[in-house]
């Protein structure tokens, strides 16, 4: 496996970023996305809110020295949730599996919740991995399929090695 590190977010990464998360498969895949993923500026205007907001972990995925993606915890409505995207020119080597095992080592609230496409078997299995266990279901609208799509919602309720 190749080395996987996390470090903040910088201005540098946001066009990688962008790029990442406008590719179309993944866009499918993810599922609860934003509503234009090729709207920069909104892009842009998140990012700068996420990064600012106190309390939220964003870091930067990096493999062998290259952007590989984004990781992150955030508080929702009281719980602390974890999310995080994988550019697909690198899915399926365990880059999301490494970055989140680092990412929960890092911030130890427990519990801690992810939700992803009932459909998206790779997070899943990513989730499911790292100790997460799936508590239920919501249905919701998805941007990214344009429709109401099935979520599977998982909580983590001890902490993993990393």
């Amino acid at each position: 496996m190749t080395g996987v590190v996390l470090r903040p977010i910088e201005d540098a990464d946001l066009d990688g970023l962008f790029a990442m998360m406008r590719d179309p498969v993944a866009v499918r895949m993810a599922a609860f996305t934003a509503a234009d993923p090729d709207d920069r500026a909104a892009f842009d205007a998140h990012m700068a809110k996420v990064l600012a907001a106190p309390g939220v972990t964003n870091r930067a995925i990096i493999v062998d020295g290259r952007l590989a993606g984004s990781v992150a915890a955030f508080v929702m409505d009281g719980d602390t949730e974890v999310t995080y995207w994988i550019d697909r020119a690198l899915w399926g080597r365990g880059i999301a599996g490494r970055a989140l095992a680092l990412l929960l080592a890092e911030v130890t609230v427990r519990p801690v919740f992810a939700r992803a496409a009932s459909d998206n078997a790779g997070s899943l299995t990513v989730l499911r991995r790292a100790g997460f266990q799936i508590i239920g279901t919501d249905v919701g609208y998805a941007n990214g399929r344009k429709g109401d799509v099935e979520e599977t919602i998982l909580r983590l309720d001890h902490a993993t090695g990393a």
